[in-house]
């Protein structure tokens, strides 16, 4: 038997897919239902109307988007900069995952450009993010992996950064690429820090 918890996560990831493939402003209650296989009926249950729908599918994907990879065990040789860089991992469009979950920010952006309730959201999502990001270079610097620094300042530069990189990366830009941004990003970042390691790659080959 499915119970409410998993039927929410079901509508939620349908959310995500179906907003990201079609825009916010296409996308209407039945597509979601459709997707996720329930009725619209359930789908108003868990979610009243679009706007909470899609406020609760970006949630969604700020807690869990990456995850996986954050909290796998890092590896004893600078564990502060190897949670960092799955931050800015997870930030970017590497796979389908956050590629989908940039294209839901990008319509969030548009959304907290014009309605006040969208935009108070974002204020509220980028709060949490400047506050996980802060705490992990908090953590660095009191474990003297990383110089003394302001964490909120620096995780603002963070979140600058890969909004400005994941915007060009998901439509295609020819002059940017994955690896090029990671690195640059780690090379500004690392100056505010005072790093001297490349950036700590998921794979040793180099790959993403």
């Amino acid at each position: 038997m499915i119970d409410a918890a998993q039927t929410r996560t079901t509508i939620l990831v349908a959310a995500c897919e179906t907003i990201a493939e079609l825009g916010f402003e296409k996308v209407r209650m039945r597509n979601v239902a459709e997707r996720a296989g329930v009725s619209t009926a359930l789908l108003h249950y868990h979610f009243e109307n679009r706007e909470k729908l899609f406020h609760e599918a970006l949630r969604y994907t700020f807690e869990t988007v990456g995850r996986e990879e954050y909290e796998a065990p890092a590896p004893a040789e600078n564990p502060h900069a190897w949670r960092l860089a799955r931050i800015i991992d997870s930030s970017l469009p590497m796979d389908e995952d956050t590629r989908r979950d940039g294209l839901l920010w990008q319509e969030l952006w548009l959304r907290a450009a014009r309605d006040k309730e969208s935009r108070e959201f974002t204020h509220w999502l980028y709060a949490e993010l400047r506050d996980w990001i802060g705490g992990v270079i908090a953590e660095g610097v009191a474990a003297g992996s990383f110089g003394p620094c302001d964490p909120r300042r620096v995780a603002d530069l963070v979140l600058v950064l890969t909004d400005g990189y994941s915007v060009h990366l998901a439509f295609g830009d020819p002059a940017f690429d994955l690896q090029a941004a990671e690195t640059t990003i780690w090379r500004l970042v690392s100056a505010e820090l005072g790093l001297t390691v490349p950036f700590p790659r998921r794979h040793p080959d180099g790959s993403s």
